[in-house]
């Protein structure tokens, strides 16, 4: 059977969090040599999650950068990684797009409308996220961000109207198992396994999922009418 990322043999003694945390971070780095930085985490203040930065008012609780050099900071050498979530074991795990991968950004019920016919196609997909605030992240070759909204164009569609983004140089996606505030944890809609280790080209999933933001947001408009 293939081993997946994020899945072990089944434990008799579930693993801490921090465990889970620090053992995908360098597996991320060891086996996709993808880079990982770590992030903020959330910590209990009066009974209730807060981010580690200390902002109340926090649009990522537990995900985003801790510092602002995170670029930097993010390495593809599993020793750093593990140095890095050994010294805070709690921190979320990001990973800086532009580099061995860019991600396609696109609303979750769209995202599995795609995923779906994508699926039918027979078309080679890289992993995909889905994260607590409803998004999917489906991972494709770098440069990817640059070409989405000529791409969406050359379709027909305005990149404006529908709600699908690419991340790429400078941006960051979060990986599983990171938790976001308390809305729950970055998952894996499809793993990264060894079958997935080469990534397709935004050109080759673009159409379906473009037609599918393309259905939402026309869905959504005739809602609103």
């Amino acid at each position: 059977m293939e081993e997946t990322i994020g899945v072990t043999e089944a434990a008799q003694v579930p693993k801490q969090r921090g465990e889970q945390l620090l053992d995908s971070a360098v597996r991320y780095a060891e086996e996709r040599h993808w880079d990982v930085f770590p992030g903020t985490w959330l910590e209990a203040v009066e009974g209730m999650e807060r981010c580690s930065c200390g902002d109340t008012a926090c649009p990522a609780p537990g995900a985003h950068p801790a510092r602002p050099d995170w670029a930097t900071q993010a390495t593809g050498s599993a020793v750093a990684a593990r140095r890095m979530w050994g010294k805070q074991p709690r921190a979320s795990i990001l990973l800086p797009t532009g580099r061995t991968f860019d991600a396609l950004d696109v609303p979750e019920s769209a995202g599995f409308l795609a995923l779906a016919r994508m699926e039918r196609m027979n078309l080679t997909l890289g992993p995909v996220t889905c994260t607590p605030d409803r998004r999917m992240m489906f991972f494709v070759l770098p440069g990817a961000a640059a070409k989405v909204p000529d791409l969406v164009r050359k379709l027909g569609w305005s990149p404006s109207g529908i709600d699908l983004v690419g991340r790429g140089e400078g941006q960051y996606v979060a990986a599983p198992p990171t938790r976001v505030g308390g809305h729950g944890a970055v998952q894996w809609a499809r793993r990264p396994t060894p079958a997935n280790r080469w990534l397709p080209d935004a050109e080759e999933l673009i159409s379906p999922l473009a037609y599918a933001c393309a259905t939402e947001a026309s869905v959504a408009r005739s809602r609103q009418g």
